[in-house]
């Protein structure tokens, strides 16, 4: 499908790996030009080449850590111009309230939760001076189910679902839209590993992962390429009436809690 976003410029955080790995590739495929940011910057620099070679669009890369203000600010001035910001970077870890000491809650939070709302306070202004824009938020599903042992992701995201909401609901007076995706399970690294503890915990063997897997909608987890797909449909005109919500993208697994 055309989307009509060809030649639009995309800044994409967390992006050398997972669903931003899979947005970059979306959005290359819609012929964006891209702005990608990470940690690793070789992780980035290959995905860099490929998408570069395959769609012909321009790809820069920056080497961030969102958590350090200064390097945060540097991203934003040298990304003043894009079109889209998709806030996607960040790993808050599991465990119960006991569980998790003050600084690991204040590092998790200061990448996802914090990271969002200082780059994105920089962008909007950007994009409020000229005329127009798309902030998407990758939160997760986490905000909607609360989990008492994961409670500094079921907290941190809850945050990020209301501050979407609340500049959503307002931002296209300054003709900008401010959505946010909440994925449930997505087969990156990063669940395959948990399923792998989790197989461990109830089996014994962490090689029977995808009995864990087979117990979610269709038996399996969302696909990386299933959220970046959705992103893209949020960026464009066809979703131009869209501000100040949340798109859950779950399976359904969110609905059944209810």
């Amino acid at each position: 499908m055309d989307l009509h976003l060809r030649g639009r410029r995309v800044l994409i955080t967390g992006a050398s790996k997972g669903i931003g790995a899979a947005a970059a590739e979306a959005f290359a495929e819609e012929g964006c030009h891209l702005r990608l940011a990470a940690r690793n910057i070789d992780a980035l620099d290959t995905l860099a080449r490929r998408l570069r070679e395959a769609h012909g669009v321009e790809v820069s890369v920056h080497a961030v850590d969102l958590r350090q203000s200064d390097q945060l600010a540097a991203l934003a001035a040298a990304a003043s111009d894009v079109d889209v910001l998709v806030n996607n970077a960040g790993d808050i870890p599991g465990g119960s309230l006991d569980k998790v000491d003050e600084a690991t809650w204040r590092h998790a939070w200061d990448l996802k939760v914090f990271g969002y709302i200082n780059l994105t306070r920089l962008i909007y202004a950007a994009m409020k001076q000229r005329g127009h824009g798309v902030i998407i938020n990758d939160i997760g599903a986490a905000g909607e189910w609360f989990d008492a042992n994961y409670i500094t992701g079921s907290a941190g995201n809850a945050a990020l679902m209301a501050f979407t909401r609340a500049l959503g609901g307002q931002s296209l007076k300054d003709n900008i839209r401010v959505v946010g995706i909440n994925p449930g399970p997505v087969a990156t690294d990063r669940i395959i590993a948990l399923s792998k503890r989790q197989a461990a915990d109830r089996f014994g063997d962490e090689g029977r992962h995808a009995e864990i897997m087979a117990s979610y909608p269709l038996g399996r987890a969302a696909k990386p390429r299933e959220i970046a797909d959705m992103m893209t449909f949020l960026a464009s005109d066809r979703s131009g009436y869209t501000s100040g919500v949340i798109m859950t993208i779950d399976g359904g697994l969110s609905a059944s809690r209810r």
